[in-house]
C-alpha cells in the first residue's frame, strides 16, 4: 500500500520543487533591496506578485549600474514623477507601440534617436519646438513623407544636411515651412531623380 503512493508523494514533491518560488515577501529580500525599496515597504506583501518582481529586477539592476548611468536614470525617475497621469500613459502607450515593431525598425527608431541625442542642446530644443508648434495632421504628414524616402536616401539627405553651413539650413527650413505637403514631396521626388540620374551617368 505505502509503494502505490510513494510514487504519488514524488511526483508532488517534482511539482513542488519545479513551480516558480514568485516574488518574495518583504523578510525574504537582501538588506540591499530593502534599501532600494523602502517606499514599497508598507505595501509589499499585499502588492500583485508580477509588480513585486518587476520592482525587485529593477532593484537587482540598479545596484549592478554604474554611477553615471545611476545618476541619469535618477534623472528620468525625478522627472517621471512631474508628469501627469495622462503623460505618463502616453509614455506607457507610445513604449507599448515600440514594443510591437520589428527588431530591424527597433534598432532604426534607436538609431534616430542616439542621433538625436548627440546634437547641441539648443539644436534639440529648437526640433521640439518646432515639433510642438505642428499640427497633428501635419506630424502625422511629416512622419509619412519621411517613411516614403528609402534609407539609402534618407541617409544622403542626412549627409547633405551636415554638410550644409548654418545660414543653408536657416534658408532650406523658411523654403520648406513655406511648402504646402505636396510641394515638399515633388521636391523630394526631383532630388531623388537628380540624385538617380547621376547614379546611373
Amino acid at each position: 500500500m505505502k509503494t502505490r503512493y510513494l510514487p504519488v508523494s514524488v511526483l508532488l514533491l517534482a511539482l513542488l520543487v519545479a513551480m516558480p518560488a514568485g516574488a518574495a515577501a518583504w523578510e525574504e529580500l537582501s538588506v540591499e533591496q530593502k534599501q532600494l525599496l523602502q517606499p514599497f515597504q508598507a505595501r509589499w506583501d499585499d502588492m500583485p506578485e508580477d509588480r513585486r518582481e518587476r520592482l525587485m529586477r529593477g532593484a537587482d539592476r540598479w545596484s549592478l549600474m554604474p554611477a553615471q548611468k545611476r545618476q541619469e536614470a535618477g534623472q528620468r525617475f525625478r522627472h517621471w514623477q512631474t508628469l501627469t497621469p495622462a503623460q505618463r500613459d502616453n509614455i506607457r502607450a507610445r513604449h507599448n507601440d515600440f514594443r510591437q515593431l520589428p527588431a530591424e525598425e527597433q534598432q532604426r527608431v534607436r538609431e534616430r534617436y542616439r542621433r538625436f541625442r548627440q546634437l547641441p542642446p539648443e539644436q534639440r530644443q529648437a526640433l521640439r519646438d518646432r515639433w510642438q508648434s505642428m499640427s497633428p495632421d501635419e506630424r502625422r504628414k511629416a512622419r509619412d513623407t519621411w517613411r516614403d524616402i528609402p534609407p539609402e536616401e534618407r541617409d544622403r539627405l542626412r549627409e547633405r544636411w551636415r554638410n550644409m553651413s548654418p545660414e543653408d539650413r536657416e534658408q532650406f527650413r523658411e523654403r520648406w515651412r513655406d511648402m504646402s505637403p505636396e510641394q515638399r514631396r515633388r521636391s523630394i521626388n526631383q532630388q531623388r531623380g537628380r540624385s538617380g540620374g547621376r547614379r546611373g551617368g
